[in-house]
């Protein structure tokens, strides 16, 4: 629900900033950049220190905190009459912000320890489909009543994930009591085996990933797509990418049981890199389509893989302090990619796709050299008292 209410207004921020008076294409195209960034940025070095505050008085206030101040942003993003101020109550968003890593951990501790897998699986998953949806519903509600009800409209639907925390999920008893154990250094989280790899990791899949939004439909432009054709096969690449990437969190799940994480995750990395090269190598619309497919897979599986191989290093205790760093890459991630992508394909469109895959092939030599093997498996390691 929240990751829905997000995407129902900020894909149409170019043409709300137009409605606010930003005219110039330059202007419009800067002041969107910097709106939409800003709140990963800055949630990015915040997410560790509010991990650091949930873990000793527990994830939910936090969850609801953001959640609540995001309303409140919404409403007044509605209300705004300058660019300037879209642009300051995005940043404010980013120092209340930070569910997403919160929600993860929330999920992984919920579990017994041989269900971490599944149950960070099905958050990111959560996480995939909701900006699938939210744009789709977002333009036949910006078409039908106006751009400006439509952060209205979020904000409800922001209020409505507010209202299934507040009654449905039950914080263990370990949080919010008088049961306090010592607090880890960030230093210490930081040196558990292969944790500051998997950050990195994790990281360069966010970058990869980000990096279609700027320039995939100039690429199918440039290789012979009429404009209106572009358009169409783009909107299905970008779903096929959520889709299938949502069904990589699944399958990670499952072939966790199966493999170390370690061989798993450069399997899913070789596969997306594979998958990258032939999109870019190939014109035609179905073998383009299908590598997306795969691609959205091996990213899937990675990213779920990573996430678990993190979060079983590091005691339950720690959660969310983990998950916040583990968060903070993949924001990171997430603010720079479209950035780079635009850089590089100021040069060559085609060259963003290759950079995408050399990333993606270092990844997996480093998985292979230097992550540490695990043979107790997160899905074959004994359950924990969640009490």
């Amino acid at each position: 629900m929240g990751f829905i209410g997000f995407t129902l207004v900020m894909p149409f921020l170019p043409l709300y900033l137009q409605q606010l008076g930003v005219t110039d294409t330059g202007a419009i195209a800067l002041w969107a950049g910097a709106t939409l960034g800003v709140t990963p940025a800055i949630s990015a070095l915040c997410s560790p220190f509010w991990g650091r505050v949930g873990d000793r008085f527990g994830n939910k206030v936090l969850v609801q905190r953001s959640l609540l101040g995001g309303i409140v942003i919404l409403i007044l993003m509605g209300l705004a009459t300058q660019a300037w101020q879209l642009f300051a109550l995005r940043a404010i968003q980013g120092l209340i912000a930070g569910y997403g890593p919160l929600t993860l951990a929330m999920a992984a501790g919920s579990a017994p320890r041989d269900g971490m897998a599944r149950a960070i699986a099905t958050v990111q998953t959560a996480q995939r489909l909701g900006p699938a949806i939210g744009p789709v519903v977002g333009g036949v509600l910006a078409a039908s009543t106006g751009l400006r009800s439509v952060f209205f409209i979020a904000a409800g639907v922001y209020a409505v994930a507010s209202l299934i925390m507040a009654v449905l999920y039950v914080e263990s008893r370990e949080h919010g009591t008088v049961v306090h154990r010592e607090r880890l250094p960030f230093r210490t989280i930081l040196a558990f085996d292969n944790f500051l790899l998997l950050m990195a990791v994790i990281f360069g899949l966010q970058l990869v990933d980000k990096s279609f939004g700027p320039i995939l439909l100039l690429h199918l432009g440039e290789i012979g797509f009429s404009p209106a054709d572009a358009a169409v096969l783009a909107g299905l690449l970008f779903s096929l990418l959520a889709c299938a990437g949502a069904g990589g969190n699944q399958l990670a799940a499952m072939l966790l049981k199966r493999m170390t994480p370690r061989a798993l995750l450069d399997l899913a990395v070789l596969t997306s890199a594979a998958a990258l090269a032939a999109f870019a190598l190939r014109a035609e619309a179905w073998v383009m389509l299908a590598a997306m497919s795969l691609f959205g897979i091996g990213i899937g599986v990675a990213v779920t893989t990573a996430f678990t191989a993190a979060g079983s290093v590091v005691p339950q205790h720690a959660h969310s302090a983990g998950f916040g760093f583990l968060g903070s890459a993949s924001l990171i991630g997430f603010a720079i990619s479209p950035i780079l992508a635009g850089m590089i394909a100021g040069r060559s469109i085609q060259a963003v796709f290759f950079a995408g895959v050399a990333v993606l092939l270092v990844m997996a030599v480093i998985v292979r050299r230097l992550m540490v093997e695990r043979h107790a498996q997160v899905e074959s390691a004994p359950a924990v008292d969640a009490s």
